[in-house]
């Protein structure tokens, strides 16, 4: 009888940039890594998703998976979709996203258990102290603060260019509604060590819009903190 054919080699590790010098160091240490994994985006099938487990597994110490699901829903009102249908629409599609997570997490010798516990989404999230903390602080900054609101608007109109047809551009109302995902999201952006219990981390995603540029950049009035850092996960 041969012999079993030897396994596929495993893919190169993806090209990554971390966004400043102390978003290098961090990356360096490789304590902790948060991957962003949007609901609605074709670039995160389930080949893309295990293979962005495998690299954190093998290359940190620890990680987690943000999965903004119900937040999901803001966009959704914004280009269309009555409240009810959207929040439903963002349920259903985040649970997709999570088994997908939760499958290539046990592919790679994870209990479903184990594999659960490192998903950051909505409900874990609405009750976890850190995150409702800074939530209530940013959306609080937004109210106040007229030039980090007109950054968060800019945000929203870049979560919003690929959902509307080409050459439209969102409404003011538009980006007001869809400006709620991206304050949901931002406390993982400013302090994910006091989210999960982690001394660093670095959020990895594949594209850096302007806001991230702008807040690690410390152009806004908010600051992550120092053991916050974000790093640019190339797409092949």
């Amino acid at each position: 009888m041969s012999p079993p054919p030897p396994p596929p080699p495993a893919p190169p590790p993806p090209p990554t940039t971390p966004l400043t010098a102390r978003c290098e160091g961090l990356a360096r240490r490789r304590l902790h890594a948060c991957v962003g994994i949007s609901p609605f985006n074709g670039y995160f099938h389930a080949q893309r998703i295990a293979e962005l487990a495998r690299w954190a597994l093998e290359g940190f110490d620890d990680v987690h998976f943000f999965v903004p699901d119900t937040l999901a829903a803001h966009t959704l009102e914004a280009v269309g979709y009555p409240p009810e249908r959207a929040a439903w629409k963002a349920r259903r599609q985040g649970q997709h996203v999570r088994n997908k997570v939760t499958t290539a997490l046990t592919a790679l010798g994870l209990s479903a258990q184990a594999a659960q516990a490192r998903i950051l989404a909505g409900a874990t999230l609405d009750a976890n102290d850190r995150y409702r903390a800074l939530h209530q602080e940013v959306r609080a900054r937004y109210r106040a603060d007229r030039a980090f609101r007109a950054a968060c608007l800019e945000g929203a109109h870049w979560v919003l260019e690929r959902r509307l047809p080409p050459g439209a551009a969102p409404t003011a109302a538009q980006r007001a509604t869809a400006v709620r995902y991206l304050l949901g999201e931002l406390p993982l952006f400013l302090d994910t060590p006091g989210i999960v219990g982690t001394a660093e981390s670095v959020f990895c995603y594949h594209r850096t819009p302007l806001f991230l540029r702008q807040l690690f950049g410390g152009e806004l009035s908010c600051r992550p903190v120092p053991g916050q850092g974000f790093l640019e996960v190339a797409p092949r």
